[in-house]
């Protein structure tokens, strides 16, 4: 059973963003700090990745920790919902199986593409390495 009710979670679940969100930009700000310079959301790629250095031809997907079920135990965020597992974990494990199609695609044209799980509460990234 739900905490909160059906119409407050569904505003909560409208309110998730799917571009700007705090992983990306602490995502970002590392890279932009350490020099790199990029373009973001580019629509003509696979996947659509979050960040694209065009020069190296690399790119970037920077995956929420709930969406793409982090790997991290530690992590709270990347933790599987206690209510409608019938519905979540095959919603999920889809989300897995996506990106690592379009990972595959993006790696294929560009020669190279990562994930990066950024952590907003410990404003962390987990790797940035493009060369």
């Amino acid at each position: 059973m739900d905490k909160i009710s059906r119409e407050a979670r569904a505003a909560n679940m409208r309110a998730i963003k799917s571009r700007d969100t705090k992983p990306e930009i602490i995502v970002r700000r590392l890279a932009h700090s350490l020099g790199y310079r990029f373009r973001l959301h580019r629509k003509d790629l696979p996947g659509k990745p979050d960040m694209v250095f065009v020069a190296r031809r690399k790119a970037i997907f920077v995956h929420g920790c709930f969406w793409h079920q982090h790997p991290d135990d530690r992590c709270l965020d990347g933790r599987m919902p206690r209510t409608r597992l019938e519905y979540w974990q095959p919603k999920l494990a889809r989300n897995q199986e996506r990106e690592i199609k379009k990972q595959f695609a993006s790696s294929k044209i560009w020669g190279g593409a990562c994930s990066s799980f950024g952590n907003a509460r410990r404003k962390t990234c987990t790797s940035l390495k493009l060369d």
